[in-house]
């Protein structure tokens, strides 16, 4: 597969597979963010894809920049005919100011196959052996 990418603005970097075979390709701040404690701020990246038809791009945190840096990525779904830039929209979940640098790998993307879905309401769903069990339903709780 083939995947296009434009670039929208000038210092617009393509992203990279960061090693052979890696599920996400890796994707560049345009410009600095500065992030203030429990702030939430758009990453703009000057880029815009063309996701063939059929699948989705979903957006997901650097394990570096969630683990040392405390970054969430908000969101993460990019459907195949979108073509605008993409922009991240991340929190900063810490109590100290983060940065995220010019050029700056902060997000990764996963392009994958999807199954369309007609949406269809019933009366009754099938039975499972789960049926409405929640959190702890294997009987596997943590306990503190």
């Amino acid at each position: 597969m083939k995947l296009k990418i434009k670039k929208l603005k000038e210092g617009a970097k393509l992203p990279t597979h960061g090693h052979p075979g890696d599920a996400g390709i890796d994707i560049y701040a345009l410009g600095e963010v500065i992030f203030l404690p429990h702030e939430q701020k758009r990453v703009y990246t000057g880029i815009a894809f063309e996701i063939p038809e059929g699948y989705v791009g979903l957006v997901w945190d650097k394990s570096s920049i969630s683990f040392n840096k405390s970054l969430k990525i908000m969101g993460g779904v990019i459907d195949a005919c979108f073509r605008g830039e993409f922009v991240a929209s991340m929190v900063n979940l810490s109590d100290q100011k983060q940065v995220i640098e010019k050029g700056q790998k902060f997000t990764q993307m996963v392009i994958q196959k999807f199954e369309h879905c007609d949406i269809v309401e019933v009366d009754k769903l099938s039975e499972t052996a789960r049926g409405e069990g929640r959190e702890g339903s294997t009987g596997h709780m943590h306990k503190e």
